[in-house]
């Protein structure tokens, strides 16, 4: 894991951080730069919070309040805040170090004649990579600031670098972006969340941090076609008529031709959440950059499942539609997997390939065919990834799981999760990643993992898990809505509590319906599905409950 710089503040982020997610995605500051021109962070849309310069004959207290509120004030580097440091320190500030989000407000407190402590609760952080990370539990943190008189005026004379804003500052002032990675087989791309400033520097950011590479917990589950050691060439991406040009460093000369194709794939994607930019061009230290036409398919992104929710009702197994009818699969999948009596059930993309779990263990299915490949007791419902493998795990072990390959030989995988009963584990469509749902002494937990595999794609390990939201309650039940979101849901003594989280961004709880959860899974669109236990499957789009017309005995999942 790359090492951050260990000022302070990062102590303090860390703290407040339950799970820290770095890499470096900085600003190229070494290597073959050609001078360009500067990077300025100006505002993208016009408006641009002003925040109050000091007053004069403030006291100390006030000075460290409004200190903390000029965070708000990015324009000219932060220059208000600055106004609040003594001479000698303010250029030694570094507000890019990190952002804490506030919950509630701070408590100033003195401690010296001349020292002032800030007690705050983080929501969340952000690294100076962009790195999001939710404090699942709030965690108090305590700041330190040192002051001293400057012609008559008390000002700043340390303070930890990074800045601090309230949940409405944040959300106005930065955005979220998806820089995007290939899986090692490249027929997917993987996105890597991120939060920027919303400013014209936006683009120079995302650049920057895609060539710095994945956050340090996806490493080994994804891979970039950039070569080692390319940066920026100029120090700053500039937009023209929705042109994004980025002149690399020579160091992308050494790719081939497939992989400029692929260069381009990642830096269209990841550019394509700036508003400004629809295309993007690529050149090499100001020379142009030959980049082939696109041969064969493009890898998928953010890979979708069949609309009808996928289900075994009265022994019929397949997609289910509104007037009850089940469309069964091909291949006496159907039959052989309705024989097995499943209790789950997940599906390759194909529809040829099923794992089944039931009283008895896990079953591979294909058409006719029926292959207990583990007949352990306590079984977590089973997940199929996409390179065939069926991933098993035993609820009252969380610290090893199993991925067998479709002719039962086993690959035991070690994990470092917590303590606890697992609850269910699965396995991304992109086949790159993995979320365990756990209950532990201190209620569910929920984790992602990187997923890493060996040349010939064996699994050969999983990477740290990484904590986001998870529902409270009794667990049911965890699941991938799409490629960056997972839900999760608990049993509460007033309804199933279901929360969505971004990995690598926030969580939305969802209302609350009626009755009993026993089981979920993604759907279509990016939609939840939630199996009641009267038989009912609901579904959630955009927020609300919706009543799908179908009835399961099981809810089966999709790849």
């Amino acid at each position: 894991m790359r090492a951050r710089l260990r000022t302070l503040v990062a102590t303090t982020l860390a703290a407040l951080t339950v799970v820290a997610l770095t890499a470096c995605a900085a600003i190229p500051t070494g290597g073959g730069v050609r001078t360009g021109q500067s990077v300025k962070d100006e505002a993208i849309s016009g408006f641009e919070l002003r925040p109050d310069r000091p007053v004069a004959g403030a006291d100390q207290t006030a000075i460290l309040r409004g200190f903390v509120a000029a965070g708000t004030g990015a324009q000219d580097d932060y220059g208000t805040a600055r106004e609040f440091l003594a001479k000698g320190f303010a250029e030694k500030w570094n507000p890019r170090r990190g952002v804490t989000v506030l919950q509630g407000s701070g408590a100033i407190e003195r401690v010296a004649d001349r020292e002032l402590t800030y007690t705050l609760t983080a929501s969340a952080t952000v690294d100076a990579d962009g790195e999001y990370t939710q404090a699942v539990r709030p965690t108090t943190s305590t700041l330190t600031f040192q002051f001293v008189r400057e012609d008559g005026e008390w000002r700043i004379a340390y303070a930890p670098d990074g800045i601090i804003l309230t949940p409405v500052s944040f959300e106005s002032q930065f955005q979220q972006h998806a820089l995007y990675f290939f899986d090692p087989t490249y027929r997917y791309l993987v996105p890597d969340e991120r939060w920027f400033l919303a400013r014209s520097s936006t683009s120079t950011r995302i650049a920057s941090a895609l060539l710095a590479g994945p956050s340090d917990w996806l490493k080994g589950a994804v891979v970039s076609a950039f070569p080692e050691g390319t940066q920026l060439s100029l120090n700053a991406v500039t937009i023209e008529n929705g042109s994004a040009l980025v002149d690399l460093s020579s160091d992308a000369l050494r790719a081939s031709n497939d992989d400029r194709v692929r260069m381009r794939e990642q830096l269209t994607r990841s550019l394509a959440s700036v508003a400004s930019v629809s295309s993007v061009s690529i050149t090499n230290e100001g020379a142009p950059f030959a980049v082939p036409e696109q041969q064969g398919t493009q890898a998928r992104l953010n890979p979708d499942v069949d609309p009808r929710p996928l289900v075994d009702h009265d022994d019929e197994v397949g997609y289910a539609t509104t007037n009850g009818r089940v469309a069964g699969l091909g291949g006496d999948t159907s039959t052989t997997i309705a024989s097995l009596d499943p209790r789950s059930f997940s599906l390759s993309a194909s529809g040829t390939v099923a794992a089944v779990g039931n009283a008895s263990g896990v079953v591979v299915v294909r058409g006719r065919d029926a292959l207990r490949i583990d007949a352990t007791q306590g079984l977590v419902p089973p997940t199929l990834d996409d390179l065939g493998f069926v991933w098993v795990g035993q609820g009252g072990d969380t610290g090893r799981v199993t991925a067998y390959g479709l002719g039962g030989d086993p690959h035991p995988i070690a994990t470092t999760l917590p303590l606890g009963n697992l609850v269910s584990f699965q396995v991304s469509r992109d086949s790159t990643r993995a979320l365990a749902l756990i209950e532990t002494s201190d209620g569910p937990a929920l984790y992602v993992m990187a997923i890493v595999r060996s040349g010939d794609r064996t699994p050969t390990g999983l990477g740290s898990p990484v904590r986001v939201q998870a529902a409270t309650g009794d667990a049911v039940g965890a699941a991938w809505v799409n490629d960056s979101d997972v839900v999760s849901v608990g049993q509460t003594d007033t309804g199933p509590e279901v929360v969505r989280s971004t990995v690598g961004g926030q969580s939305t709880t969802l209302p609350k319906p009626d009755g009993t959860a026993v089981s979920v899974t993604g759907g279509s669109g990016g939609s939840v599905l939630l199996r009641m236990s009267d038989g009912t499957v609901l579904q959630s789009t955009g927020g609300r409950w919706d009543t799908t017309g179908v009835t399961a005995d099981v809810l089966g999942t999709q790849r």
